[in-house]
Protein backbone atom coordinates (compact mmCIF):
# COMPACT_ATOMS: atom_id res chain seq x y z
CA UNK A 1 0.00 0.00 0.00
CA UNK A 2 1.33 3.69 -0.96
CA UNK A 3 2.08 5.66 2.00
CA UNK A 4 -0.75 8.19 2.83
CA UNK A 5 -0.11 11.66 1.77
CA UNK A 6 1.45 14.36 3.90
CA UNK A 7 -1.33 17.07 4.63
CA UNK A 8 -1.12 20.34 4.56
CA UNK A 9 0.56 22.83 7.15
CA UNK A 10 -3.20 24.59 6.95
CA UNK A 11 -4.83 21.00 7.71
CA UNK A 12 -2.58 20.25 10.24
CA UNK A 13 -3.91 23.41 12.29
CA UNK A 14 -7.54 21.98 12.15
CA UNK A 15 -8.57 19.48 9.63
CA UNK A 16 -12.40 18.58 9.33
CA UNK A 17 -13.82 15.64 11.11
CA UNK A 18 -14.68 14.28 7.47
CA UNK A 19 -10.91 15.15 6.66
CA UNK A 20 -9.52 13.24 9.66
CA UNK A 21 -12.05 10.15 9.17
CA UNK A 22 -11.05 10.00 5.43
CA UNK A 23 -7.59 9.52 7.04
CA UNK A 24 -8.52 6.93 9.13
CA UNK A 25 -10.37 4.75 6.58
CA UNK A 26 -7.51 5.13 4.18
CA UNK A 27 -5.52 2.90 6.95
CA UNK A 28 -3.96 5.77 9.44
CA UNK A 29 -5.22 4.55 12.61
CA UNK A 30 -3.22 7.72 14.62
CA UNK A 31 -5.07 10.11 12.90
CA UNK A 32 -8.32 8.73 15.06
CA UNK A 33 -6.55 10.48 18.06
CA UNK A 34 -7.54 13.68 16.57
CA UNK A 35 -11.21 12.97 16.67
CA UNK A 36 -10.71 11.66 20.34
CA UNK A 37 -9.20 14.75 21.89
CA UNK A 38 -11.83 16.80 19.87
CA UNK A 39 -14.71 15.45 21.07
CA UNK A 40 -13.83 13.66 24.25
CA UNK A 41 -15.17 15.81 26.66
CA UNK A 42 -18.82 16.22 24.98
CA UNK A 43 -18.84 11.98 25.24
CA UNK A 44 -17.74 12.27 28.68
CA UNK A 45 -19.98 14.53 29.67
CA UNK A 46 -23.26 12.88 27.47
CA UNK A 47 -22.32 9.27 29.40
CA UNK A 48 -21.63 11.19 32.84
CA UNK A 49 -25.07 13.20 32.40
CA UNK A 50 -27.02 9.34 32.25
CA UNK A 51 -24.80 7.32 34.88
CA UNK A 52 -23.79 10.05 37.71
CA UNK A 53 -20.72 7.92 38.20
CA UNK A 54 -17.06 9.15 37.02
CA UNK A 55 -15.40 5.88 37.01
CA UNK A 56 -18.52 4.22 35.02
CA UNK A 57 -18.87 7.37 32.31
CA UNK A 58 -15.10 7.24 32.01
CA UNK A 59 -15.31 3.19 30.61
CA UNK A 60 -18.74 4.61 28.15
CA UNK A 61 -16.26 7.03 26.96
CA UNK A 62 -13.63 4.17 25.62
CA UNK A 63 -16.70 1.79 24.37
CA UNK A 64 -18.50 4.35 22.52
CA UNK A 65 -14.91 5.61 20.77
CA UNK A 66 -14.25 1.78 20.23
CA UNK A 67 -17.57 1.52 19.23
CA UNK A 68 -17.26 4.29 17.15
CA UNK A 69 -13.99 3.15 15.00
CA UNK A 70 -15.35 -0.30 14.68
CA UNK A 71 -18.47 0.73 13.08
CA UNK A 72 -17.02 4.08 11.03
CA UNK A 73 -17.67 2.98 7.90
CA UNK A 74 -21.48 3.07 8.71
CA UNK A 75 -20.84 6.56 9.36
CA UNK A 76 -23.12 8.26 6.73
CA UNK A 77 -22.70 11.80 7.09
CA UNK A 78 -26.60 12.62 7.86
CA UNK A 79 -25.80 13.78 11.36
CA UNK A 80 -22.52 15.35 11.98
CA UNK A 81 -19.80 13.34 13.30
CA UNK A 82 -19.81 14.65 16.99
CA UNK A 83 -23.84 13.80 16.99
CA UNK A 84 -23.74 10.46 15.36
CA UNK A 85 -20.78 9.71 18.40
CA UNK A 86 -22.98 11.12 21.22
CA UNK A 87 -26.10 9.43 20.53
CA UNK A 88 -23.66 6.09 20.84
CA UNK A 89 -22.40 6.92 24.27
CA UNK A 90 -26.10 7.57 25.19
CA UNK A 91 -26.93 4.67 23.89
CA UNK A 92 -24.38 2.93 25.64
CA UNK A 93 -24.87 4.38 29.30
CA UNK A 94 -28.59 4.19 28.82
CA UNK A 95 -28.24 0.10 28.16
CA UNK A 96 -25.70 0.09 31.62
CA UNK A 97 -28.33 2.14 33.87
CA UNK A 98 -30.97 -0.01 32.53
CA UNK A 99 -28.63 -2.88 33.47
CA UNK A 100 -28.28 -1.55 36.98
CA UNK A 101 -31.50 -0.42 37.74
CA UNK A 102 -32.21 -4.10 37.83
CA UNK A 103 -29.55 -4.83 39.98
CA UNK A 104 -29.95 -1.70 42.70
CA UNK A 105 -32.68 0.23 43.49
CA UNK A 106 -32.23 3.58 42.13
CA UNK A 107 -34.09 6.67 42.72
CA UNK A 108 -33.76 8.64 39.46
CA UNK A 109 -37.20 11.22 39.83
CA UNK A 110 -35.95 12.80 43.36
CA UNK A 111 -35.69 16.31 41.14
CA UNK A 112 -35.54 18.32 44.84
CA UNK A 113 -32.57 20.09 45.68
CA UNK A 114 -30.37 18.97 49.05
CA UNK A 115 -31.27 21.52 51.45
CA UNK A 116 -27.96 22.14 52.59
CA UNK A 117 -26.91 23.54 48.64
CA UNK A 118 -25.80 27.19 48.95
CA UNK A 119 -24.46 29.86 45.87
CA UNK A 120 -20.71 29.95 46.54
CA UNK A 121 -19.20 33.22 47.21
CA UNK A 122 -17.72 35.29 44.44
CA UNK A 123 -14.52 35.08 46.64
CA UNK A 124 -14.74 30.71 45.82
CA UNK A 125 -12.14 29.40 43.25
CA UNK A 126 -13.22 28.14 40.11
CA UNK A 127 -13.04 24.26 41.49
CA UNK A 128 -15.44 24.81 44.27
CA UNK A 129 -17.68 26.76 41.78
CA UNK A 130 -17.78 23.75 39.31
CA UNK A 131 -18.28 21.29 41.65
CA UNK A 132 -21.41 22.95 43.49
CA UNK A 133 -22.70 23.34 40.27
CA UNK A 134 -22.02 20.00 39.35
CA UNK A 135 -23.51 18.56 42.50
CA UNK A 136 -26.87 20.54 41.94
CA UNK A 137 -26.66 18.85 38.35
CA UNK A 138 -26.66 15.85 39.79
CA UNK A 139 -29.98 16.02 41.86
CA UNK A 140 -31.81 16.52 38.26
CA UNK A 141 -34.07 14.29 37.08
CA UNK A 142 -32.12 12.05 33.92
CA UNK A 143 -34.04 13.19 30.94
CA UNK A 144 -33.61 17.72 32.20
CA UNK A 145 -29.76 16.47 33.42
CA UNK A 146 -28.97 15.11 29.75
CA UNK A 147 -30.60 18.08 27.98
CA UNK A 148 -29.14 20.58 30.62
CA UNK A 149 -25.79 19.06 30.12
CA UNK A 150 -25.51 18.67 26.25
CA UNK A 151 -27.37 22.27 25.45
CA UNK A 152 -25.49 24.83 28.17
CA UNK A 153 -22.67 23.09 29.36
CA UNK A 154 -21.35 21.46 25.84
CA UNK A 155 -23.06 24.56 23.82
CA UNK A 156 -24.63 22.74 21.29
CA UNK A 157 -28.00 24.54 19.15
CA UNK A 158 -31.11 22.72 20.36
CA UNK A 159 -31.42 21.05 16.69
CA UNK A 160 -27.97 19.30 17.48
CA UNK A 161 -29.42 17.98 20.91
CA UNK A 162 -32.38 17.10 19.68
CA UNK A 163 -30.81 14.66 16.88
CA UNK A 164 -27.87 13.95 19.56
CA UNK A 165 -31.34 12.07 21.95
CA UNK A 166 -33.58 11.12 19.50
CA UNK A 167 -36.45 13.66 20.12
CA UNK A 168 -38.23 16.72 19.24
CA UNK A 169 -36.84 20.08 19.31
CA UNK A 170 -40.15 21.20 21.61
CA UNK A 171 -39.08 18.33 24.00
CA UNK A 172 -35.38 19.94 24.19
CA UNK A 173 -36.62 23.42 25.26
CA UNK A 174 -39.05 21.73 27.56
CA UNK A 175 -36.73 19.45 29.74
CA UNK A 176 -33.64 22.56 29.25
CA UNK A 177 -36.43 25.17 30.86
CA UNK A 178 -37.52 22.78 33.67
CA UNK A 179 -34.26 21.69 34.02
CA UNK A 180 -33.12 25.73 34.32
CA UNK A 181 -35.81 26.03 36.94
CA UNK A 182 -34.74 23.70 39.47
CA UNK A 183 -31.31 24.83 39.16
CA UNK A 184 -31.89 28.49 39.44
CA UNK A 185 -33.39 29.60 43.16
CA UNK A 186 -30.26 28.54 44.49
CA UNK A 187 -27.69 28.58 41.87
CA UNK A 188 -27.93 31.82 40.02
CA UNK A 189 -24.86 32.58 40.77
CA UNK A 190 -22.97 29.38 39.73
CA UNK A 191 -24.87 29.32 36.43
CA UNK A 192 -23.23 33.07 35.52
CA UNK A 193 -19.22 31.65 35.69
CA UNK A 194 -18.01 29.92 33.11
CA UNK A 195 -19.05 26.34 32.75
CA UNK A 196 -15.81 25.09 31.17
CA UNK A 197 -14.50 23.24 34.42
CA UNK A 198 -17.49 21.51 34.71
CA UNK A 199 -17.23 17.80 34.57
CA UNK A 200 -14.19 18.44 32.89
CA UNK A 201 -12.32 15.74 30.86
CA UNK A 202 -8.42 16.83 30.40
CA UNK A 203 -5.53 16.64 31.27
CA UNK A 204 -3.87 12.77 32.86
CA UNK A 205 -7.71 11.53 32.26
CA UNK A 206 -7.82 12.85 28.39
CA UNK A 207 -4.67 11.22 28.24
CA UNK A 208 -5.51 7.49 29.60
CA UNK A 209 -8.80 7.12 28.04
CA UNK A 210 -6.80 8.36 24.42
CA UNK A 211 -3.84 5.45 25.04
CA UNK A 212 -6.28 2.70 25.92
CA UNK A 213 -8.56 3.57 23.04
CA UNK A 214 -5.83 3.51 20.92
CA UNK A 215 -4.19 0.11 22.30
CA UNK A 216 -7.50 -1.43 21.77
CA UNK A 217 -7.89 -0.36 18.26
CA UNK A 218 -4.39 -1.20 17.55
CA UNK A 219 -3.28 1.94 16.55
CA UNK A 220 0.67 2.43 16.64
CA UNK A 221 1.88 5.40 19.30
CA UNK A 222 0.95 9.04 18.15
CA UNK A 223 4.96 9.63 17.62
CA UNK A 224 5.34 6.48 14.84
CA UNK A 225 2.36 8.19 12.89
CA UNK A 226 4.41 11.35 11.65
CA UNK A 227 1.92 12.05 8.67
CA UNK A 228 -1.02 12.33 11.10
CA UNK A 229 -3.31 15.58 11.75
CA UNK A 230 -1.50 16.85 15.15
CA UNK A 231 -3.83 16.00 17.57
CA UNK A 232 -5.75 18.68 19.88
CA UNK A 233 -4.67 18.85 23.48
CA UNK A 234 -8.05 17.54 25.71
Amino acid sequence: MLPLPRITETEAHAPTDETVIARVLAGDRGAFEVLMRRYNRRVYRAARAVLRDEAEAEDVVQDAWVRAYTHLRQFTGRASFATWLTRIAINESLARRRYRVRHIALDEHASALPAGTRPPDQEVDARQVASALEAAIDTLPAHYRIAFMLRDLEGLSTVETAACLDVPEATVKTRLHRARGLLRTQLDPVLAVSTDGVYSFGGPRCDRVVAAVMSRIGASPPAAAATSPAPTRC
